[in-house]
């Protein structure tokens, strides 16, 4: 199919990072510096003044970071592992980002995926759903 592949000792692996996977590989990376220095700097400063919003920034930026590697790892179970997980993330860029516009007082400050990623310029829903389609894309024959 799309991915190419690379032979290891335990036999081939697809190549995620090709192509439009070189630009995922980029976004996932910098989605997950941004949201972590975002989440450990709100929890370690201001953790008392919404809990739950910082809780679900660094939430999202540990799924940030393992889609990363899964990435860069390649092959079929890290594909399958990433394409679970950026279903895992637009089920929560959806909850996250609805439950802020229904329930504004729940989150005094924002998230990552307040507003469907309004503070990333959209980003947080873009991303799975481009994550989505590129590792069903690169699957193995």
């Amino acid at each position: 199919m799309a991915g190419t592949t690379e032979r290891t000792e335990t036999g081939t692996r697809t190549r995620l990072v090709k192509g439009p996977g070189m630009l995922l590989l980029w976004l996932y990376g910098v989605m997950s510096v941004g949201a972590a220095s975002r989440s450990v700097y709100e929890i370690s400063a201001k953790f008392d003044e919404a809990p739950l919003a910082y809780t679900l920034s660094a939430v999202a930026a540990v799924v940030y970071v393992f889609i990363t590697y899964t990435l860069v790892r390649g092959g079929e179970t890290a594909r399958r592992a990433a394409l679970v997980c950026c279903a895992a993330e637009l089920a929560g860029v959806l909850v996250v980002g609805t439950w802020t516009l229904v329930e504004p007082s729940a989150f005094p400050d924002s998230t990552v995926w307040s507003e469907f990623g309004y503070g990333y310029v959209f980003i947080p829903v873009l991303l799975p759903l481009s994550g989505i389609w590129w590792l069903r894309r690169s699957r193995t024959a």
